[in-house]
């Protein structure tokens, strides 16, 4: 194992809840080094099963004992001690997101078509500028409910038995060009943001029908998000097999 460091992190993702046969529900989540402004993806993180005292919300700088995964070649991904996670502080949106910015900004990429050439050296996360954005859904192919199932029957992190989170019967996608990149082809990227889908649960049986319920959530990551009165930033990651697979983790988007 590489040696353990502490580092203090700001957490700026947090993807929906898996569950899998090796670690039980794991949240991935990713944030950026405060000492060193690189991009950290944290995993695998049984968020639900943490302390309340442990558990942070989005843009909490927590500090946390980790060391380099050594099954995942990605330059950023790290494996964490669940216990030594420490919230430090809270950084809120007061001056149009001032000291979110301070730390974000600095880690912009030129554009997407850029971070996808870098995937060559391994870097697996990232932020950039959109334009012409557009926001749609699909139906998702569902995992089957025996398979999983079958994880969360495994005991969990902390040998509880807890009840499984739903998977979510829709695919959302955010499609955009580069932002300043004219030559940029277009790109249509799928969003595991968690908040998306626990809007979705939570606005189900407040928004009916279904068709009612998508325009809503569209209205918030389109018109509400992305509303040219923000400026508007992506937070983007890959996967660990596919080095050129790219998600949306999340959206920064202090007004202008």
């Amino acid at each position: 194992m590489a040696t353990p460091v502490t580092k203090r992190v700001l957490i700026t993702v947090k993807a929906y809840p898996n569950p899998s046969k090796t670690y039980g529900e794991t949240v991935c989540c990713a944030g950026i080094d405060i000492d060193t402004r690189q991009w950290l993806r944290l995993y695998p993180i049984p968020y639900r099963d943490l302390d309340s005292s442990k558990k942070f919300k989005k843009y909490t700088i927590i500090s946390v004992r980790c060391w380099k995964a050594p099954d995942d070649h990605r330059v950023e991904s790290y494996k964490i001690d669940m216990d030594s996670i420490e919230l430090l502080s809270h950084l809120d949106t007061k001056r149009k997101w001032e000291s979110r910015k301070e730390i974000v900004l600095p880690t912009v990429s030129t554009s997407f078509c850029n971070i996808l050439e870098d995937t060559a050296e391994n870097k697996s996360l990232g932020t950039f500028k959109p334009c012409d954005i557009e926001f749609f859904w699909k139906k998702a192919s569902l995992e089957s409910e025996a398979k999983r199932e079958a994880c969360y029957a495994q005991l969990s992190f902390f040998d509880t038995k807890k009840e499984a989170i739903e998977q979510i019967p829709f695919d959302f996608y955010y499609q955009f060009k580069c932002h300043g990149q004219p030559d940029c082809p277009g790109h249509k990227l799928p969003i595991i943001d968690w908040e998306i889908g626990q809007s979705y649960r939570n606005w189900r049986y407040k928004y009916e029908p279904q068709e009612l319920l998508l325009q809503k959530i569209q209205q918030r990551w389109l018109d509400l998000i992305c509303s040219l009165e923000n400026d508007v930033y992506f937070y983007v990651g890959n996967m660990k097999r596919f080095h050129n697979h790219f998600m949306v983790l999340g959206v920064f988007y202090p007004q202008q």
